[in-house]
């Protein structure tokens, strides 16, 4: 028989001297320890995570764009960035492919949506659609456009089609992502794409964990055989960029590039990459990756700092060369537009290289709608911050951030203009 026992109160208030001492006694401000900082008289850092800052800090990209640069000099870097780039990206050599399929053709209202399977690469399939407007034929070439959708999105979606599977759709601000569609319906042809591991091209998702999509250990695998998701994409949007040159219904002198979030990044280094790409649709807020990487250090309560993106946006070697800011100011004097505005003193870069080029008019950025007319800063971006405060200095206004259509597709009508 179970006997109960009673201890007596002296023993209580004894044991609570003795338990281990709270987790009350360990809770600290996170504003104390925001900025990355040494307590050691020489500076150096018993922390590895202080290391990286220590270094970070230290880094002097050896390509970075020079704002003294002469019309002369900017050519000269522009070769360099470019061929550095073509080296970072380590496309690989690969043997004749089949030729693309087409597998469906309907008709829509004032184009016609086409399915085709492209094969960049063996082992590879990569569905697309393309949206020809109305009249377009070859003896009446388009301008076309290739557009990449953001992180989690379809190209059904840039399109205004139905989602494959119910899974994918991103319900919020789905109607104003319609890039390609809205390309189309203004006399530009569109080819959608979906980006790698997303949607079509996704793994098991589409049973239950859509729309988000595990892109990590891929990632993770193409960078431990030499190359990663950032190349992976490029690779597949320059093989349909080559196929598009080859098509007779497209005008091979006006043909541009339109990514949003996720997608600036691969029609960034496209862009870089192809310097026949006459116009370029960034459709995101300009940042220099470094940059952000080392403001963005205020811990949580739990001591836990802001993790870095996912390992899709990494680029081995990429900071020792150039950041964002450098690659699109590389594109001058062609025509871009940023539509989410960004950090001031990287738009500032970008428009200093167009007024070196005498191309001033060819760069275009707005802000966010929130911060056209008010902005926290106009200079540099302090250690110390949250993701949220980032944003702000970044002039983000996050919940706000689509395809700004109102903004972009007049504006590339205008830059294809023969």
């Amino acid at each position: 028989m179970n006997k109960l026992y009673r201890i007596p109160l002296s023993l209580l208030l004894l044991f609570s001297f003795l338990a281990p001492v709270s987790a009350q006694e360990n809770e600290f401000d996170p504003e104390d320890f925001k900025v990355i900082k040494s307590a050691r008289p020489d500076g150096r850092y018993m922390s590895t995570r202080g290391v990286v800052q220590h270094h970070m800090r230290s880094l002097k990209p050896g390509l970075a764009f020079d704002e003294t640069f002469s019309k002369r000099e900017l050519r000269e870097w522009k070769t360099r960035v470019q061929t550095k780039l073509e080296e970072l990206m380590a496309f690989p050599t690969v043997p004749e492919q089949p030729s693309p399929k087409r597998i469906s053709s309907e008709a829509r209202d004032g184009y016609t949506l086409e399915k085709w399977e492209i094969y960049p690469q063996p082992g590879s399939v990569v569905p697309i659609l393309m949206l020809v407007p109305v009249g377009t034929s070859s003896g009446n070439p388009a301008p076309a456009v290739l557009c990449y959708p953001g992180s989690n999105r379809s190209k059904e979606n840039l399109a205004g089609e139905p989602e494959l599977e119910p899974n994918y759709a991103v319900p919020r601000h789905a109607e104003k992502n319609h890039m390609a569609k809205f390309y189309a319906q203004n006399g530009i042809l569109a080819i959608a794409i979906d980006n790698p591991g997303v949607a079509e091209v996704s793994d098991l998702e589409r049973f239950g964990s859509a729309p988000n999509f595990e892109r990590n250990t891929m990632s993770r695998y193409l960078i431990d055989m030499g190359w990663h998701y950032m190349g992976f994409s490029s690779f597949n949007g320059n093989h349909i960029l080559n196929w598009m040159r080859g098509l007779n219904l497209i005008d091979r002198n006006r043909i541009a590039l339109s990514g949003h979030s996720l997608g600036t990044e691969p029609v960034m280094m496209l862009a870089v990459l192809n310097p026949d790409i006459k116009a370029i649709v960034f459709n995101d807020f300009l940042s220099n990756s470094l940059r952000r990487s080392i403001s963005e250090t205020k811990p949580d309560s739990k001591g836990l700092r802001p993790v870095a993106n996912w390992l899709g946006h990494s680029v081995p070697g990429i900071w020792k060369w150039f950041d964002y800011a450098d690659l699109l100011a590389s594109l001058a004097p062609r025509s871009l537009i940023i539509t989410e505005g960004g950090v001031t003193v990287d738009l500032h870069a970008v428009r200093k290289a167009y007024e070196i080029s005498g191309a001033e008019k060819n760069f275009v950025f707005t802000y966010y709608e929130k911060y056209r007319k008010d902005r926290l800063t106009e200079g540099s971006i302090p250690e110390g911050l949250s993701k949220e405060e980032f944003f702000k200095f970044a002039n983000v206004d996050a919940p706000n951030h689509y395809f700004k259509s109102e903004i972009a597709v007049p504006w590339l009508k205008e830059a294809l203009k023969k």
